[in-house]
């Protein structure tokens, strides 16, 4: 772990940095922090740049976190997967407080960088979409904006194509025990409601201890499920309050396209339970 003020970690003045492998070596930092490239004279697109690269090495972890949990998951392995699940939550906090880092740009400086910018936006990061597609939230138009990479549609395609995180929960319950006759779908498209699945969960939270790994699985997903409402909560927020109800720079309806993402539910029988709990 790095050290950045302790006493204990001046410099050997003897030692030879050049031999050996260094803290911005290991990092990559000359890569990192020459990866900034404002196009316009504005001071205050350095910021709009950081926020967003910082918020994609954000998700590069997630995707890690995301992809090794659903096989641990598929795998009857959910000790480490809980962890992994658990560390994706956190990092959506994360990026929600990054968010109130952005909101110090007024829409008078954000209106002078506008123009550089052109149709370049965020709906259009392909690791934003493998997240929603990892998280079961599958909608094949928003392949699309991918199709000019070859690499990137292939990459992206695959989590289009796989069971997401709670298809392979729903899967796990059926190996427990619990009635589920649809464990098998067309992984293209996005889940509806189940019934089944619905009782099975309920099942789980009448008997928690009988079945500790499920309830803590079942957790685990209404975690992760309340910090990526927060997240998309706050970056809506943070939009209307930059450029009002402008057009996004992608085409999209901007605020009102935003607000409509809000009403999505990844995982609507563990949040059903609640209620006849």
């Amino acid at each position: 772990m790095a050290s950045y003020h302790h006493p204990d970690a001046a410099p050997d003045a003897k030692k030879d940095f050049s031999k050996d492998m260094s803290y911005g070596d290991y990092l990559g930092l000359d890569a990192i922090l020459t990866a900034q490239h404002p196009r316009s004279p504005d001071h205050n697109e350095m910021l709009f740049i950081v926020q967003h690269q910082t918020s994609e090495l954000w998700m590069k972890l997630m995707l890690h976190e995301l992809r090794a949990a659903i096989a641990c998951v598929a795998d009857d392995d959910l000790p480490p997967a809980f962890k992994m699940l658990a560390r994706v939550s956190r990092i959506m906090e994360q990026l929600v407080h990054a968010w109130d880092v952005l909101a110090t740009m007024t829409p008078s400086e954000y209106s002078a960088i506008r123009p550089y910018l052109g149709h370049s936006s965020g709906f259009q990061s392909y690791q934003y979409r493998e997240i929603e597609y990892l998280l079961g939230n599958k909608n094949a138009a928003m392949l699309k904006p991918h199709a000019h990479r070859a690499d990137l549609l292939a990459q992206v395609q695959r989590a289009f194509d796989s069971p997401s995180l709670y298809d392979e929960a729903i899967r796990l319950l059926a190996r427990k025990g619990h009635a589920i006759d649809a464990t098998e779908r067309d992984w293209t498209s996005k889940r509806d409601y189940d019934a089944q699945v619905e009782a099975a969960w309920l099942a789980v939270y009448r008997a928690p201890q009988a079945q500790w790994d499920l309830y803590q699985l079942a957790e685990e997903l209404v975690d992760l499920e309340d910090a990526f409402r927060q997240w998309r909560h706050r970056h809506v927020t943070t939009v209307e309050r930059i450029i009002g109800f402008k057009t996004g720079t992608g085409g999209t309806a901007g605020v009102p396209y935003l607000r409509r993402q809000l009403d999505t539910v990844l995982f609507p029988e563990l949040w059903q339970v609640r209620t006849v709990l």
